[in-house]
């Protein structure tokens, strides 16, 4: 993202007074989102160009917005309850599996990213759930 788009993108956030009308909850799942969505295009998730080439990757980008998102889960987890933590659990969880899929290097169980606030990752056992 360029200085310019980052800039478009900052302007058309709420004022402080809008945002003093917005939960809590909802500020909190929207950054959850943007940062699931930045750390998806980051492991090259994202559209083909418009030449029909691969999304570029950046797994250092990734794994510290992946980071950054393990651990704003875990924090708010408690205030905002399952019925809002879990499907950003989720979400976090296939980042975390992606990303070691993604990765030619294999992190040491509990040392991905993020998780050293959730735990080790694991894929799931073929005919689990």
């Amino acid at each position: 993202m360029s200085e310019t788009d980052l800039a478009t993108d900052l302007s058309a956030l709420p004022g402080p007074r809008e945002l003093a009308e917005v939960p809590a909850v909802e500020v909190i799942a929207t950054l959850a989102v943007h940062l699931m969505t930045a750390a998806a295009v980051q492991l090259g998730l994202g559209e083909p160009g418009e030449d029909g080439a691969e999304p570029a990757k950046d797994l250092d980008e990734a794994r510290k917005l992946i980071t950054a998102l393990a651990g704003l889960v875990t924090a708010a987890a408690p205030e905002i309850g399952s019925q809002h933590a879990l499907p950003l659990r989720d979400g976090l969880r296939t980042l975390q599996l992606a990303f070691r899929e993604a990765s030619t290097v294999a992190d040491e169980p509990g040392a991905g990213p993020g998780e050293k606030y959730t735990g080790p990752v694991r894929q799931p056992r073929a005919g689990r759930a």
